[in-house]
């Protein structure tokens, strides 16, 4: 089901392919994650030590389909993603898939996470690199082995090709509306237990940790 949202034109402020885009800060990387709503993601990898940047877009489809409304239908191959840009010398790739895989989502749910379902809401890594790749799979093959979950992990792993920001009014959508009641049951929580399970990682003076703080 499709989640209830004030209507905004789907206007796509830019179009970043990878690779191209506003410079990134030297020795910085770059990876797209999607895993559900990206309301949630974005407000859980922002508030990661290490992380610089966090844009929630659609990736795994074309550019010119590229915009909510059509997303939204499930047909355009696109899932909601977030692409983050981080400092590997202050924080892993590792550690950002720790945080992917046991806070922002759940890696076993195909094509749905929570009360979203359709293949925009699926779970897959957009590696920009051949070292991503390789420790991507060797950490969801570690997750297998040691039985970290109930169920099958049924997240993908794709070169990432492109990814295009969505709309502004979804930006930073947990610090503009921390009282909608979809952040307040399913998104809120996350950030809680990002806290609770690797405080080390937590940036506390991030925007959507402050949220957390009035609530």
């Amino acid at each position: 089901m499709n989640r209830l949202r004030a209507f905004a034109p789907a206007v796509l402020a830019a179009i970043f392919i990878a690779g191209s885009g506003a410079p990134a800060p030297a020795a910085s990387e770059h990876v797209v994650l999607a895993g559900g709503c990206f309301w949630g993601m974005q407000a859980v990898f922002e508030s990661v030590r290490g992380v610089t940047r966090v844009v929630a877009g659609f990736s795994g489809g074309a550019p010119y389909t590229a915009h909510y409304d059509l997303v939204s239908t499930g047909t355009t191959g696109h899932a909601e993603s977030v692409d983050v840009t981080y400092d590997p010398s202050k924080v892993s790739f590792e550690q950002l898939l720790d945080v992917y895989f046991l806070v922002a989502h759940d890696p076993t749910e195909l094509n749905y996470q929570g009360p979203d379902e359709g293949t925009q809401y699926r779970s897959e890594i957009f590696y920009t690199n051949a070292q991503q790749r390789e420790t991507a799979q060797l950490y969801i093959a570690s997750l297998t082995k040691r039985k970290v979950f109930a169920a099958p992990i049924v997240t993908k792993l794709a070169p990432l090709a492109g990814f295009y920001p969505a709309e502004n009014y979804h930006q930073d959508y947990l610090v503009h509306n921390p009282d909608s009641p979809y952040i307040v049951y399913n998104d809120l929580p996350k950030l809680r237990a990002l806290r609770a399970k690797f405080p080390q990682l937590t940036n506390e003076s991030a925007a959507p940790m402050q949220v957390i703080a009035k609530n």
